[in-house]
């Protein structure tokens, strides 16, 4: 598995194509160095990036650009840490004005320990940010009449969670995720909640355009080798989706020929 048919297949979203489906996150991680070597290792093109979080201007501290380079990965600015829509507004003029970037994912978050989206406030601030020209990628709960109204509110992707944010408990709702996926005409990323490559492979697997995952990696007891294993996780399973699996059966059947028996 070189990623020689990765390369062939890519993926689009507000009219930008990539070809890597695995997008990482910028926290946690010992440092910036580790941070940019399992960006590498996973084969990102896209790194997400909490502003909240981040130093992106202050160059008496260790910044994120010095290491996680601007020229090689897209900036996918987030609004996590974000519980009003206003708050989520202000963060992501924040940062198109220091980056100039437009293309954002939005996350408005309720209860601060189950860190499950606002999806009442999320879809209200969806509609804000469009109306300042915004491409949004929005996060959302698993449920699939919301998913709905984010894309019909114009959403540029839809990034239902696997699991709570930071949880590791992998897919908890396959059937709701395959709804959303089989509905939805702009991309659809699984967002959160993933914690080991088996667990990626399935999101791929059901079909969805690509995931991202931040503490599955930075996390691991080895983040560059987990990112590693994640890169081939996500090519086995687009792979395995697109070869299309065989149809599951209630009883057996010989592998080899049952006729011209001696």
């Amino acid at each position: 598995m070189d990623g020689s048919v990765h390369n062939q297949d890519t993926w689009t979203v507000a009219g930008r194509t990539f070809t890597s489906r695995l997008i990482v996150g910028t926290g946690k991680y010992k440092d910036y160095a580790e941070n940019a070597a399992a960006a590498e290792a996973a084969g990102a093109e896209i790194v997400t990036v909490a502003l909240r979080r981040v130093n992106l201007s202050d160059p008496s501290q260790p910044m994120l650009v010095d290491h996680v380079k601007p020229d090689r990965f897209t900036f996918l600015p987030n609004t996590a840490g974000c519980f009003t829509g206003e708050e989520a507004v202000r963060t992501l003029r924040l940062a198109r004005e220091a980056g100039g970037w437009d293309l954002v994912k939005l996350e408005v978050l309720s209860d601060p320990n189950l860190l499950y989206p606002d999806m009442e406030e999320t879809l209200r601030a969806l509609k804000m940010l469009i109306a300042e020209d915004f491409q949004v990628m929005v996060y959302c709960t698993d449920d699939p009449v919301f998913a709905r109204k984010l894309e019909d509110a114009g959403a540029a992707a839809i990034m239902p969670l696997a699991a709570p944010i930071g949880s590791g408990l992998g897919i908890l709702n396959a059937v709701n995720l395959k709804i959303i996926i089989d509905q939805t005409k702009v991309p659809v990323l699984v967002d959160a909640g993933l914690g080991t490559a088996s667990d990626a492979t399935l999101a791929m697997e059901l079909g969805c355009d690509a995931v991202l995952m931040n503490t599955a990696i930075s996390n691991a007891k080895d983040p560059i080798r987990m990112a590693r294993a994640m890169k081939h996780a996500v090519i086995a399973g687009r792979e395995a989706f697109l070869a299309g699996r065989m149809p599951k059966k209630v009883f057996g059947e010989a592998s080899s020929p049952t006729t011209g028996l001696i």
